[in-house]
């Protein structure tokens, strides 16, 4: 397979499988079983087009290398359930967060970290939550915890947490940047050591100072709606999320209105675009733009934006067990997952529970290959997307 073609990361993890497919032509390169990945953490971009993610029933931490002969690099001990997942902008430091699982409270306060060059691994305790992460580099790199009700960025030293004595201590942040109690969401800027944390209010900035953070000025949502989900755009120096607006109840999903949310970092300028009702959830960015995934009783959509604001919208075949209204979008139902990579015009989306996945070329809207996988990929499964040399790493949080 040519380096510039991409691989498809296709994981259930209701039935507990991941296959790694070739792209166009749909071959299978691997296939790993007894394998149930968190859909929350997702997959985490690696250098050479590797991956990391986080088998939730064994509690290991996978880095899944695609182009070699054999597919799991590694599998490191790590506390689950996993919530976020992030590295060091090199790739070989990693913290995983513990969030609700299949529970209805949040009840974890561990959070792991992982030294891929050593195999060095260490757990402690923080605080009950579902703290998002990321972790900055320089020569004391260091793990931010993006905590929720009260709302704080608190700000940890990567080598000490990793050198703690075993018994999964209590630590405590050595500094602390307060934030919104409603963040959800998280980016970071490698190169200007920036984080940003998504709340009501729009999209908070800190700068690295020192061992600790500098807030900068929030960046305005621009809209009565907010975004839950904050990712960086690799190729265009821009954050990007969608903004859910409408009635809150969860019942009245097909009246959620949705916006993609663009903002330069070095223009500074935010655009948006109306998407039409329904659930979007996740964004994927390929080489020229961004796609996004539209569910709705009147029907399911695969809407893609390209750089100069032209969408294209391509109809998606109905799921069996697809939300309905009067009903939530999340408990027992299908949904879609969604992936891309910014070195290709491929755009994957899944059929819950049909076990497919469309592949569409983006510049044309036409589907190139329709992938009909053992797995039923109830939920929607996951999706990741790589090429070996995309730069999707210099995004270091999983998605």
């Amino acid at each position: 397979m040519p380096t510039a073609d991409p691989v498809l990361f296709v994981s259930d993890h209701v039935s507990g499988s991941v296959d790694v497919v070739h792209l166009p032509d749909g071959a299978v390169a691997h296939r790993l079983t007894g394998r149930h990945l968190s859909e929350h953490a997702g997959f985490l971009a690696l250098p050479g087009g590797r991956v990391a993610c986080v088998d939730d029933r064994r509690g290991e931490l996978l880095v899944l290398a695609p182009h070699g002969d054999r597919l799991v690099e590694s599998a490191t001990p790590v506390a689950v359930p996993a919530e976020h997942l992030a590295s060091d902008p090199s790739g070989r430091l990693v913290a995983v967060t513990t969030g609700l699982g299949e529970n209805a409270e949040p009840w974890s306060d561990l959070v792991t970290v992982v030294d891929l060059g050593t195999g060095e691994v260490s757990r402690v305790r923080t605080r009950v939550g579902e703290p998002g992460v990321t972790v900055l580099g320089g020569g004391d790199p260091l793990v931010v915890l993006r905590h929720r009700e009260p709302g704080g960025l608190a700000v940890h030293r990567f080598a000490e947490l990793l050198a703690a004595p075993p018994g999964c201590p209590l630590v405590a942040p050595h500094a602390l940047l307060p934030l919104p109690g409603d963040g959800h969401g998280d980016a970071q800027l490698p190169s200007a050591r920036q984080v940003f944390a998504a709340t009501g209010e729009g999209v908070h900035r800190a700068r690295r100072e020192g061992d600790g953070l500098a807030a900068e000025g929030v960046i305005p949502w621009e809209s009565p709606a907010r975004g839950w989900y904050l990712r960086l755009d690799t190729r265009r120096q821009a954050l990007c999320s969608t903004l859910r607006g409408g009635p809150p109840e969860p019942a009245r999903w097909p009246e959620w209105s949705n916006e993609a949310w663009h903002h330069d970092l070095r223009t500074g300028r935010t655009h948006r675009t109306a998407l039409g009702p329904g659930l979007v959830f996740r964004l994927a960015l390929t080489k020229s733009g961004t796609a996004f995934t539209r569910v709705h009783p009147d029907g399911d959509e695969l809407i893609l934006l390209d750089a100069g604001d032209g969408l294209r919208r391509v109809p998606l075949p109905a799921m069996d067990g697809a939300p309905r209204r009067g009903g939530t979008p999340w408990d027992g139902v299908e949904r879609r997952a969604l992936a891309a990579s910014p070195g290709s015009d491929l755009v994957a989306v899944s059929r819950g529970g049909h076990g497919e996945v469309h592949v569409v070329d983006a510049r044309t809207g036409a589907e190139v290959n329709r992938l009909r996988l053992t797995a039923p990929l109830h939920h929607g499964g996951h999706l990741a997307m790589r090429t070996r040399d995309d730069g999707a790493e210099g995004d270091p949080v999983g998605r």
